[in-house]
């Protein structure tokens, strides 16, 4: 495993790890220059305090990202992770964990875009509610319409519906959907104290309370792992969405990436329900 590391003996506030397999190379530059801007944001209300950068390449990325090395010259420590093959999302994730010794820890999809004063009003969040663990933003889409991923308990009909289902089928289910993804309390403007599930793709955690549930369960190759995560967090910790935060998802469903997402989606499902109980209807 190789790491190339941009070292600094000072403690750090804020860790964050991205895994990256085979990615869109435009997005994550896009990724990481608001991650720079997001980060300059905190130097300027915190001084002195250091910011670093995991990004754990599972494969298919081969040249150099000029963006990284901005990132390095406003000072975000970076290191690279590579040489481990596809260990997938959350094992990835988990070798930055690890080693991480900041006082939070951003888990970040490469698909994720930061709004300016995102993380500064993050930190500010959880510097004033201490019981708060893990803190979910407000997301939007491409359109910047607001994506509703923080979730209920599923059942296997939810996930069905919501995953596999076309537009125009889904529609039949729309106040089942609205339910699981839990349109009656999430909004852009109030905060929402510990809903069950939120998603992976910007999950902000104390380090200690992340380091307390030992990172993601490395039984999930991809999908369910931050279900999962969610609700063991809710043993330790309160969760909070906390809508001021803001960045825009990128991302897409299973069944839009074709078969073997779909066969990596059961897959993970059946771990997850076996843990967790099943849920039909």
């Amino acid at each position: 495993m190789k790491h190339q590391a941009a070292p600094s003996s000072e403690p750090n506030v804020l860790s964050i790890s991205i895994v990256v397999y085979r990615p869109d190379i435009q997005q994550l530059n896009s990724t990481l220059a608001g991650l720079s801007a997001a980060c300059h944001a905190v130097y300027s209300k915190r001084p002195g305090q250091m910011i670093a950068l995991s990004l754990i390449v599972n494969g298919g990325l081969s040249e150099r990202l000029a963006s990284l090395d901005e990132l390095r010259a406003s000072g975000v420590a970076c290191t690279v992770i590579t040489g481990h093959g596809n260990v997938g999302y959350g094992r990835g994730h988990n070798l930055a964990i690890q080693r991480s010794t900041s006082r939070y820890h951003l888990i970040l999809n490469p698909d994720i875009d930061l709004a300016p004063d995102s993380l500064q009003r993050a930190l500010d969040f959880l510097e004033a509610q201490p019981e708060v663990g893990l803190l979910t933003p407000w997301i939007g889409d491409e359109s910047g319409r607001q994506q509703f991923l923080c979730r209920r308990y599923p059942t296997l009909l939810d996930l069905f519906v919501r995953g596999f289902l076309p537009t125009a089928l889904q529609r039949l289910f729309s106040r089942r959907l609205a339910r699981y993804e839990m349109h009656d309390e999430i909004n852009d403007q109030d905060i929402v104290w510990d809903p069950p599930i939120v998603s992976g793709c910007f999950m902000l955690f104390r380090t200690s309370v992340l380091k307390q549930l030992a990172g993601f369960d490395p039984r999930y190759f991809l999908y369910f792992e931050d279900y999962d995560l969610s609700l063991r967090t809710h043993t330790v910790a309160r969760v909070a969405y906390v809508p001021n935060v803001r960045v825009l998802h990128h991302g897409g469903g299973a069944s839009r990436k074709g078969s073997s997402h779909i066969r990596m989606f059961i897959s993970s499902a059946y771990k997850f329900f076996n843990r967790f109980g099943w849920k039909w209807l």
